[in-house]
């Protein structure tokens, strides 16, 4: 990651850094780890549930178990994270 360093140059000719800019860059980073946690944890956990025996290849039955089971573990995390969200945006608008 050299270049995650690089993406913080300064902006302007005082050498201060944009505050803007280095937020998204955060933000950016932050999304992208939860999306590799996602899939990892789908992974780990569809793996466990569907694959008995591993081998070189799938059968159908383990085929059909693991795209099931990633679309149940994507179906169950996009209902929370709306939840999540919603919760966020109500406990905001108290403020």
């Amino acid at each position: 990651m050299d270049s995650f360093g690089s993406d913080f140059s300064s902006n302007s000719s005082s050498g201060k850094m944009d505050t803007g800019t280095i937020m998204e860059q955060v933000k950016v980073q932050i999304a992208v780890a939860n999306a590799q946690e996602l899939l990892q944890r789908m992974t780990d956990k569809c793996f466990k549930k569907c694959i008995g025996k591993p081998g070189s290849t799938l059968d159908n039955s383990e085929q059909k178990c693991i795209a099931m089971c990633m679309d149940r573990y994507m179906d169950a995390w996009n209902t929370v994270s709306r939840a999540y969200n919603s919760r966020l945006q109500r406990e905001r608008a108290r403020i």
